[in-house]
Formats: C-alpha cells, structure tokens, sequence
C-alpha cells in the first residue's frame, strides 16, 4: 500500500508541475500577446493624432478661404452697386454680373466633377 501511495503522489506532483508549468507557458504567451497589442494601439494613436492634426490644419485653412470669400462677395456687391450708381447716373448702361452662386453657395462646385488620372506621370515636375 504505501509503495502505491508514494507512486500515487509522486504521479500527483508531476501532474501539478506540468500543469504550473503550461500555466506559466499560457502567462508567458498573453505577456507576449498584450505587448503586441499595446504596440498596435501605439501606432493607431500615432495615425489617429496625424489625422486629427491633419483634420485642424484642414479645417483652419477653410475657415480662412470662407472669410475670404465672404470678403470678396462682399467687396464684388459693393463694386456692383458702384456700376449700378454710374450706370444711372451717366445714362449708359453697363454690364454688372451677378453675384455667382458657387460663393454664396462654395459647396456646389462651378463646373461638373472631372475625373483625376491615376497614372503617376502626372505628379512628376
């Protein structure tokens, strides 16, 4: 019996260590793993802060360009009302255009899209 014992705890110890020590091989591989992905979510950060400093720079420089058009519209009504007033005030009448659309309105494109070529000559100076 205690031959059997002694084979019996024996056996049980060698279970335990192998069972530690696939428990540490299974830590050792999330280690692995949650490095791995602390290293994506790094480089995601990365391209997400590129993006969102790219978004800023972007929506700056429109705000500029719409403050400028809105300058200019302004600046074409104030130059129209000048040829309405000389057109009355000498008698001979002139040509005022009006005020386009597409400045009133920058998001509706003067012209019809046209497509952009693909080819890489076209970048070249």
């Amino acid at each position: 019996m205690d031959e059997r014992k002694r084979k019996r705890k024996l056996s049980n110890r060698e279970s335990a260590r192998r069972s530690r020590m696939r428990k540490q091989q299974h830590l050792d591989e999330l280690i692995v793993q949650v490095n791995q992905i602390q290293e994506e979510n790094k480089k995601v950060r990365h391209m997400i802060d590129g993006a969102t400093q790219r978004y800023l720079n972007f929506a700056s420089e429109n705000n500029v360009l719409r403050a400028q058009v809105a300058e200019l519209t302004d600046r074409l009504r104030s130059l129209n009302s000048l040829l309405q007033i000389a057109s009355e005030v000498s008698g001979l009448a002139f040509d005022i255009p009006d005020i386009p659309d597409t400045l009133l309105e920058p998001w509706q494109l003067p012209c019809p899209i046209q497509p952009i070529p693909a080819s890489a000559d076209v970048f070249q100076c």
